[in-house]
Formats: C-alpha cells, structure tokens, sequence
C-alpha cells in the first residue's frame, strides 16, 4: 500500500522516509508535484498525492506497452507521518538473504510468490556500488580479491572494474544488464545465468519454490500478467480510507505544518 509518506520532506527536527538509505536512488519528486498542482488547481482537495504515486508507477510501467496494464484501485488517503527509520525497518535490504525477505513480505500480507514476482521490478534501473560491493571483493577471504561464487565469474570480473572499491557509493550499473532500460522478464533471465546484482536478488535461488516461479517467469507474457497481481495486491497493504490520513494540499508537506507556513 502507498500513503505518500515517502514524498514528505525532512524538517529540522525529523529526517523522513525519503532521506532513509534504501530511498536514496528515489527520483521523479517533481513529476508529482507538477500532477498535484494541475490537480489542485482544478479540484481542490480531491485526488490524494498517494492515489498519484499509483497511478505514476501503473503509468511508467506502462508507457513503452502503449496501454494500461493494470487498473489502479483509487481513494486512498495520504499519511500525516514520514519517518526515516521506519523506511530502514519497513523495506528490505540488497543484502537479505531469503528467510528475511520471506520473513518482510509475510509481515505485509505477501506470500513467496508475490516476493518473487515484485522483484522483477528490478528489470529497470540501476544499483549503486556500494550495496553488492561485498559481493565483489575479499567475499570468501579478507586476503584475496573473491567475489560470491554465486555470481556469473564474467559478471562479477565486470562489476569489479565497474565499481573499484566495495564502497564506491557514487557508480551505478544497470540492475538487469542488457535490458536495463525495458520492462520485460529479462530480469529472471539474468537470474538463472547468476547475473543478479543484489545478494537478496540471488538469494530468491536458494528457495526451491522460488527458484521454479523464476524458470516461469522468463515468459514474458506470464511475468506481466503475474506482475499486475501481485502489484496490485500489493497496492491493497496498509491503504488509509475514509477519515484516516489526509488529502495533502502539497505533497512535501502535511496539511498542519503547510497551514501554519
């Protein structure tokens, strides 16, 4: 589920969701500022920053399709709290292995399979050095340049002269290489040929369930149909309704703080 809360900015006194870690490689803030402000200027109060962020993400996916892939459920209400810590203990690591990603999901309503499928999201985009470093140097020995022997050799010599150093926090590389820029399945591909950048993307290997649901979804047709079940499904967790939350006037700022400014 989406409240929006990741949209808040960070005042003096609390540092919020989009300032955590995990949210660093966020984007795309004034893309929904712009969409608010169209909005508000036509109906006031109305369409919530939360429904928005749905709607931008059915939307993004959508685009290279022509078409919706999925109907988004409206009338969510947006969060009147943003707290970085939460973000760090809510959403999960590049570095868990299965029993935490499982253990993550479950607590959110979502079964293996959802993890699985939800993970595919990693077809776009691009990770940051510094959160697979470990994978690249001195993984079996602090002594030797070893990378995790679950890694395509080929994969990791690259990665290791991409990257330099395990804390390179300033490069990125493609999540899904040779289809970093498409959303397709091409992600699953990769994952059975152990070209999957994040330990927690190499960890879904590991589960015999999971590992059959990812020689599945190589078919493109299947992964898209799958992934709007479990996108949406996703999008019903923790949705606030009816007097619960706010329709944020700005969706930086909640209502009480951006009334008194």
């Amino acid at each position: 589920g989406c409240d929006a809360s990741v949209l808040i900015d960070s005042t003096a006194g609390s540092s919020a969701e989009k300032d955590a870690a995990p949210n660093s490689s966020l984007g795309g803030y004034d893309v929904i500022d712009t969409v608010k402000a169209v909005l508000e200027a036509v109906c006031p109060g109305v369409v919530s920053c939360a429904d928005i962020v749905a709607l931008a993400a059915r939307d993004a996916v959508s685009f290279q399709f022509g078409r919706d892939l999925w109907d988004v459920q409206l009338g969510r209400r947006d969060g009147v709290v943003s707290l970085a810590s939460e973000a760090r203990s809510n959403l999960p690591a590049p570095s868990d292995n299965f029993t935490a990603l499982q253990a993550n999901f479950a607590g959110k309503g979502l079964d293996v399979k959802d993890l699985v499928i939800l993970s595919g999201a990693h077809t776009i985009g691009v990770g940051h050095c510094n959160l697979f470093g470990a994978r690249l140097f001195n993984f079996t020995s602090a002594a030797a340049p070893s990378a995790d022997p679950t890694l395509n050799a080929a994969y990791a010599a690259q990665l290791r002269a991409t990257c330099g150093s395990a804390s390179n926090n300033a490069t990125t590389v493609p999540m899904d290489p040779g289809s970093a820029a498409r959303f397709d399945a091409h992600y699953f591909v990769n994952l059975k040929l152990g070209r999957g950048l994040f330990a927690s993307d190499a960890a879904l290997l590991t589960d015999r369930h999971a590992a059959a649901l990812i020689h599945d979804l190589t078919g493109q047709d299947y992964f898209l149909q799958e992934f709007k079940n479990a996108v949406r499904k996703m999008g019903r967790v923790g949705v606030l309704t009816g007097d619960e939350g706010e329709i944020r006037k700005n969706c930086r700022v909640i209502n009480g703080k951006w009334l008194i400014n």
